[in-house]
């Protein structure tokens, strides 16, 4: 299973950087490459395309329903209506995020008519729903965020033969939902929307020390922090977090694969 970072800017896509967009892939015993997307932020469908075809992925994950999340979903769709791959067929790709996903496609889209929803397959899930994309197992949990919003599990074929676990949290304050879902991965994906500020208001986002001592606190193998605002500088953040989890931690930096 690979991790490719296609964009992690918090709150806007940044010079560098395009919103919330994450490629996970593997093999399945065939030797057939599955694709998942989490999340599909503002400015995302452009690198995305860098990696794969964005029409052709097999599911779409996302968050909640901040446009940094989510605003490509209307991008996507016109790609696939539109796009080079238009007369191929394809059928409705499996979108799965919090109730009122597909309102705010249509929303970013502009309203009118729902043919911006025709190209998704929108299923909505919630805390402890499972679902199964190819070789992969996604799990949810509740996220403690202003709006409706998703942590998830994905499970997948590890490179070192057997099973390998990534986590990424969306957006989240730090809360017990989360670090159950996060106990023991192999991965975690972390944001730390709030970077080195030591004084939040709750319930919004997670700052350095708290993403450090969330991985630290599930046991997980790594931690990538991740949705740190683009006018901010990440290294004061790193080490806080680093601190917190008793181990260096990576940036989630575009273009940045792991192999898991």
């Amino acid at each position: 299973m690979r991790l490719t970072v296609v964009g992690s800017a918090g709150s806007t896509a940044g010079p560098d950087s395009p919103a919330s967009c994450y490629l996970v892939e593997a093999e399945d015993a065939d030797g057939r490459t599955w694709r998942i997307v989490l999340d599909l932020g503002s400015g995302a469908i452009g690198p995305l395309q860098r990696y794969c075809d964005p029409a052709r992925v097999d599911a779409v994950v996302v968050s909640h329903g901040h446009p940094d999340h989510c605003a490509d979903l209307a991008a996507l769709s016109v790609l696939r209506r539109y796009g080079p791959a238009k007369d191929d067929g394809l059928p409705p790709l499996p979108l799965y995020g919090p109730a009122g996903i597909d309102d705010r496609i249509m929303e970013i889209a502009g309203g009118g008519d729902r043919g911006d929803l025709e190209p998704f397959a929108y299923m909505p899930v919630d805390a402890d729903d499972a679902v199964e994309v190819g070789p992969f197992s996604l799990t949810f949990a509740r996220a403690w965020h202003p709006v409706p919003a998703n942590a998830v599990r994905v499970a997948g074929p590890s490179a070192a033969n057997g099973e390998a676990t990534l986590v990424f949290t969306g957006d989240t304050d730090r809360c017990d939902e989360v670090l159950e879902l996060a106990r023991d991965c192999d991965v975690l994906l972390a944001e730390a929307g709030w970077a080195h500020s030591r004084v939040n208001p709750e319930g919004i986002h997670m700052n350095g020390t708290q993403a450090g001592t969330l991985a630290r606190d599930a046991g997980v193998g790594e931690l990538v922090v991740t949705h740190v605002a683009s006018w901010v500088d990440p290294a004061p953040t790193l080490e806080l977090a680093a601190v917190a989890y008793g181990a260096p931690v990576a940036l989630a930096a575009p273009g940045r694969t792991v192999v898991l």
